[in-house]
């Protein structure tokens, strides 16, 4: 009987780190992930500005959405975690695409070479921060599954491992990736 108890208190202990291991693993990959995200980020946000500069010197009375995207360019680089992150994204999303739209006014602003080739690495860099943000998601629902799977939630409880936030744009509005093609 002795024998029986010793060996399920072995079985039990290695499966304790098993899961615990596991867990370390994954949330490891969620942080590489956010990494990934982190950098098309950073890249998207040092475009920003040269964009913005091209355009100014086309339409100068459009200062209004200049701001706002310089503030919500600075509130995406000062975000804290993932919520405030795509908060602020999502923001420049959309004031990307109306900057995008005022271009359609200037003929000559589209011919740019420039414009265009900052268009085209911006194009490029969303393509990225897609791809970015899909291997994000994935990592963070694999590491979200074991915390929340039974018995396996006892050792992520045990060892105080929290469910992480995805990396999501709301609603399809804001989905629109803003149409970097003329």
């Amino acid at each position: 009987m002795s024998v029986i108890i010793i060996a399920l208190v072995i079985l039990t202990i290695v499966y304790f780190i098993y899961i615990y291991n596991t867990l370390i693993k994954l949330r490891t990959m969620v942080n590489e992930a956010w990494s990934g995200i982190d950098v098309q980020l950073q890249k998207r946000h040092d475009l920003i500005p040269n964009i913005v500069q091209v355009v100014q010197g086309y339409a100068t009375h459009e200062k209004n959405l200049f701001e706002s995207i310089t503030k919500l360019r600075n509130q995406g680089i000062k975000a804290d975690n993932v919520k405030e992150q795509e908060a602020a994204e999502v923001g420049l999303s959309k004031a990307l695409g109306n900057l995008f739209a005022v271009v359609e006014n200037y003929p000559e602003l589209k011919a740019n070479q420039n414009f265009l080739e900052l268009q085209k690495e911006l194009s490029v860099v969303e393509n990225d921060l897609q791809r970015a943000r899909r291997y994000y998601n994935g990592s963070v629902r694999n590491y979200n599954i074991l915390i929340e799977q039974f018995p396996s939630m006892l050792v992520a409880k045990a060892a105080n491992h929290t469910t992480k936030d995805f990396f999501d744009i709301k609603n399809e509005t804001e989905r629109v990736v803003p149409n970097v093609n003329f």
